[in-house]
């Protein structure tokens, strides 16, 4: 029995553990929601309009602003994140790799003189079903709960949404499937490397010391670069809306913990990998070694 493989047993296991929350963070509420690729942040959606003083506007969130007793606007004006909420809109949607989950900030969206950032949380409130090679398209979901709350005939054009922000989103939506399939495959592999691995405990022989080397090496070039592109789409992502959604009071933030949890079990499969090379070194030298005690005592 070859204990020194125990180690990298472990170290494939939890790789396959931590790639696996990866896939399924966020697919349902209560579990691991904070472990978003990219949050959209629309609870000041519109606040551009909120303040226009022309009754005389075409444009139907301006009659809608209008329609608004002067007591309710005070009260949006003291509570930004309200104005999302009387459109029927969420202050926030958070991307996963199967699903979208939404919700809102509590107590405030925004910080204050009494209210300390580390005092706001989210509420979700809802999460879409879970689907393969999803992605995220965030015109379509906030139309949809306009409509749903009775503002159909509000569209996002209506609330100055810049057709940039569609077309930047649109550009990743390729590269969101494309991680969604290379998270799968290298869940599947490191799957096969913690099995190689549990094999080569048993057997102390060099090829699988070598085999597991390959396997681990396989592993982790799959999902480093599963890691790479996920890492790139929620930079980018949360770059594209800053930048273009910004006049529209929407704003949004890559997910720095889903990317320490894709990262970290990257770096878990290259440290397995490595180790596998030390056993074979390790294992190589001291049959040498036997070898030259072997003929010495001949």
């Amino acid at each position: 029995m070859r204990f020194s493989a125990i180690v990298p047993v472990l170290l494939s296991a939890a790789a396959l553990i931590l790639t696996f929350l990866c896939i399924f963070a966020g697919s349902k509420p209560g579990f691991m929601e904070d472990y978003s690729i990219v949050t959209l942040n629309t609870s000041r959606i519109a606040q551009n309009l909120l303040n226009t003083t022309s009754s005389e506007s075409s444009n139907p969130i301006v009659s809608f602003f209008d329609d608004i007793t002067n007591s309710v606007q005070e009260e949006i004006n003291d509570s930004l994140n309200s104005l999302a909420q009387d459109l029927g809109l969420h202050d926030f949607y958070s991307a996963h790799l199967l699903n979208y989950c939404e919700g809102f900030y509590t107590p405030s969206d925004l910080p204050n003189a009494t209210l300390p950032r580390s005092a706001i949380s989210k509420n979700v409130t809802h999460c879409s079903n879970r689907t393969a090679l999803f992605a995220f398209n965030p015109r379509a979901t906030l139309q949809r709960e306009l409509d749903d709350a009775g503002h159909g005939d509000l569209n996002l054009t209506d609330l100055a949404w810049p057709e940039e922000l569609d077309d930047g989103i649109r550009a990743l939506t390729a590269a969101s499937k494309a991680t969604f399939v290379l998270y799968c495959v290298g869940a599947a592999l490191a799957f096969v490397a913690l099995v190689a691995a549990g094999v080569g405990v048993f057997f102390d022989g060099r090829l699988s010391a070598v085999v597991n080397v390959v396997v681990d090496s396989v592993a982790f070039l799959v999902l480093g670069i599963a890691s790479a592109v996920v890492t790139a789409v929620a930079v980018k992502a949360a770059r594209i809306v800053n930048e273009k959604g910004e006049d529209v009071g929407v704003s949004a933030q890559r997910g720095g913990k889903f990317l320490a949890l894709t990262w970290a079990a990257t770096g878990l499969l290259f440290v397995a990998g490595l180790v596998w090379c030390g056993v074979c070194v390790v294992g190589g030298r001291r049959r040498r070694v036997s070898r030259v005690k072997g003929k010495g005592y001949a």
